[in-house]
């Protein structure tokens, strides 16, 4: 396991559930609280990636949508409204701290071929620039054959795209809970009775939550990054992580 001063390379999922405060408002506070902590990663020589949902969130809210649209198309075109707006609230909040952002919205065919290697060279140089890249999937073009289909994945194939030292995923759990409802503080081996406790036998479905975060889990530590699940709203959650990812939610260590 690496030494907590060499986590230099850090990419961040923060997912859709921490931005609202109810139905239908967006939490900008959290986008300062973060832009806050990752101006002080730069700041000690730190580079920083956040992989950002909220998209689809911010677009039913400006066409004022009540329910999440099950056609593909409306949910495309609730991306395509919400995408620019959350943006603009991370551009807000980072150049408080004279910080810079980029976006890039990928699709599964991204991490294939030649496009892996743009995107690579893209998001390095970036870095280099002490720019700070946002990342989501490009959910307004996206299809049923190319969609990557939530953005924990997403965030373990961007970990593995620019060679992260750590995977922090930020949600509303505070890390994956044993049968007794005890946060598991280390997981060394993602086996059948781990994925269990993310689907547990009295559910009649298990999609999404922490089933994916569990593979995103498995993706990263295969790749060689470790992985922390905890909960994003707890305080300076990032910055606590970045010294020392052992301290809060649960982490998967890579093999």
């Amino acid at each position: 396991m690496r030494s907590p001063k060499k986590y230099k390379r850090i990419v961040v999922k923060v997912g859709s559930s921490l931005f609202s405060k109810n139905t239908d408002k967006l939490d900008t506070g959290l986008t300062d609280k973060i832009a806050r902590q990752v101006q002080a990663l730069v700041g000690q020589g730190k580079e920083v990636v956040l992989v950002s949902s909220g998209a689809i969130a911010l677009g039913m809210s400006i066409l004022k949508l009540k329910q999440r649209p099950r056609r593909l198309e409306e949910l495309q075109a609730a991306a395509a409204i919400g995408q620019h707006e959350l943006m603009h609230v991370y551009k807000l909040a980072l150049a408080k701290f004279k910080l810079n952002c980029a976006q890039l919205l990928l699709t599964w065919d991204d991490f294939l071929g030649i496009r892996y290697h743009n995107a690579k060279h893209t998001l390095n140089t970036l870095l280099k620039l002490h720019c700070v890249p946002i990342i989501n999937e490009n959910d307004s073009v996206a299809t049923e054959e190319i969609k990557l289909g939530d953005n924990d994945r997403l965030s373990a194939l961007v970990a593995m795209l620019v060679e992260a030292d750590l995977l922090i995923i930020l949600s509303d759990v505070a890390g994956l809970l044993d049968k007794n409802n005890q946060i598991i503080r280390r997981v060394e081996k993602i086996t059948g009775e781990i994925k269990a406790l993310a689907c547990p036998t009295n559910k009649k479905t298990c999609v999404g939550g922490m089933v994916t975060k569990i593979e995103a889990a498995r993706i990263a530590v295969e790749a060689g990054v470790p992985c922390v699940i905890a909960d994003g709203k707890q305080k300076d959650i990032i910055a606590l992580l970045s010294k020392d990812p052992f301290s809060q939610g649960t982490i998967f260590l890579p093999r």
